[in-house]
């Protein structure tokens, strides 16, 4: 059930999203759904957060893979193959994480550390590589958050307008946060 939940709350959301549709889109027999998350929807929910952040997490160690690229320039290449990677996807499905956590910050705290913490993830992996390429570990830390807001953002603005503008816009946003912290040091 863990492979198609993902999918499923990208497009629909958490709540829209039910037990008995996840268990019919994985071709399992229902009770087995309660056999593997006791704990139900909201059990199986954390987990696929959790999963699925690892996976995105491990995006952002890829962007990275030459430490002597220009980490400015690598940041505005991840944004433009965001932008087409939304677009290939015709604006649907860009981030189960940011989808969740716009859905349930205010009505469900497990699902709500959940996302926090995949958040948490990825911004700590990115002000690490800021790092190593000079940024200090204070700034390399807030240029990561403002990168990640800038493309959380910039995914809501493009679904809203069905065009990837505002995430190439974003890109060159992103790129000078970037260039400005390897500049202060």
């Amino acid at each position: 059930m863990r492979p198609w939940t993902p999918g499923l709350f990208r497009r629909q959301g958490y709540a829209a999203t039910g037990m008995k549709q996840i268990v019919a889109e994985a071709g399992a027999p229902y009770g087995s759904a309660y056999h593997f998350f006791p704990g139900g929807k909201a059990q199986l929910g954390e987990e696929v957060i959790r999963t699925s952040g690892a996976a995105y997490l491990e995006l952002i160690g890829s962007l990275f893979a030459d430490p002597g690229a220009d980490p400015a320039a690598a940041t505005a290449a991840a944004f433009t193959g965001a932008a087409e990677t939304l677009r290939e996807l015709d604006f649907a499905d860009p981030c189960p994480i940011a989808t969740v956590a716009l859905e349930v910050a205010c009505t469900h705290e497990g699902l709500r550390r959940a996302t926090a913490d995949v958040f948490a993830s990825w911004i700590e992996a990115l002000a690490a590589r800021y790092a190593g390429a000079g940024i200090g570990t204070d700034t390399a830390r807030d240029t990561a958050g403002s990168v990640i807001a800038l493309l959380e953002g910039a995914f809501m603005l493009a679904r809203a307008a069905h065009d990837t503008a505002p995430v190439r816009t974003a890109a060159r946003a992103a790129a000078a946060v970037v260039r400005d912290a390897l500049e202060s040091g």
